[in-house]
């Protein structure tokens, strides 16, 4: 069997930004409309750590992938990553798999792409200012998406660790038409002086105070991912329109929701499909919560794999 590896580098060279957002909306629209195939991620255990598997097939574009994630506090003490991941890639007509992908970098690119998508469904066309809450991975990929929807001018970037605001405010002032990043502390005046909010942080209690977030704001939320997380508070969520990747899995996992008590208003896949009419006015406050399902990542992984044949990206191995 012949099958296709895929490195970090090489799935950077494989996709743009731009690509994934318009195949997130592909994605997220298959799966409202019932043309996937999801099974809930399964948690497998051990005393040291948990392997999250995460399969997925989208029937109409035929995309069949599975992930796994797995989570390994320790490994920071053996110089190793807390998380590592990997996508298999499988053909959807013999089930033979077809390529093996640097997971940590996919899921980078399609959890971004996602905020993109909502950035562009649910913002205000004049958003200007950003606030964007984390410096990590996940922070750059959301803050890459959302310029590529938005004109965004500046960005108030919020993280307890100066250094990795430093180095993020760093990357993104190296690109062409770079916004102004402002490194502040004050997370309240963040919230209250921006269009678009976006929070990338493992955060256990809100990050800023809801009731200072102005009318016709978006938020996007991809932080948080069990229910006892939360990056945005009660007031907040109940008083926006409230937009999922998924309403089974949000309401199982995103403590955002079901600590904020919100009402879940559509998933991006209706808005996507127009079953939803989605932001309806300019003054109104949106919220787009992702915990994340697997069919991101496997279309994603489809598309990564058929860029990768036209540009003779990775290494073909005979197993």
């Amino acid at each position: 069997m012949q099958i296709r590896i895929l490195s970090a580098d090489e799935v950077r060279q494989a996709l743009s930004m731009e690509q994934a957002i318009e195949i997130m909306g592909s994605a997220f629209g298959q799966y409202s409309a019932g043309h996937a195939t999801v099974p809930l991620r399964t948690r497998l255990e051990t005393e040291r750590g948990v392997s999250l598997i995460m399969p997925a097939f989208l029937h109409t574009s035929r995309d069949l992938a599975v992930k796994i994630v797995s989570v390994y506090d320790r490994n920071s003490s053996m110089g190793l990553p807390t998380i590592s991941a990997m996508v298999v890639a499988l053909d959807a007509e013999t089930g033979m798999p077809l390529a093996l992908i640097n997971g940590e970098t996919l899921t980078a690119l399609r959890t971004g792409a996602a905020g993109g998508l909502a950035a562009r469904l649910l913002s205000r066309k004049n958003c200007r200012t950003l606030a964007l809450f984390g410096a990590g991975v996940q922070a750059e990929a959301q803050l890459e998406a959302a310029m590529q929807v938005r004109d965004i001018e500046k960005v108030l970037l919020v993280d307890p660790n100066e250094q990795k605001a430093r180095e993020l405010a760093g990357l993104v002032s190296n690109r062409p038409g770079a916004p102004r990043v402002e490194i502040i502390n004050d997370p309240d005046r963040a919230a209250a002086s921006a269009d678009l909010i976006i929070t990338a942080t493992t955060s256990s209690r809100p990050l800023f105070d809801g009731t200072l977030v102005k009318p016709g704001t978006h938020v996007t939320g991809i932080g948080s991912f069990t229910p006892e997380m939360q990056e945005i508070d009660s007031h907040l969520v109940k008083k926006s329109l409230v937009v999922v990747d998924s309403r089974q899995a949000c309401l199982a996992e995103a403590g955002d929701i079901i600590a904020g008590g919100g009402k879940i208003d559509a998933e991006i896949g209706e808005i996507v499909n127009g079953s939803h009419p989605g932001r309806t006015d300019d003054f109104q406050t949106t919220f787009f919560k992702s915990v994340g399902i697997a069919v991101q990542d496997a279309a994603v992984a489809a598309a990564i794999l058929k860029s990768a044949a036209v540009k003779n990206l990775g290494t073909s191995i005979q197993l």
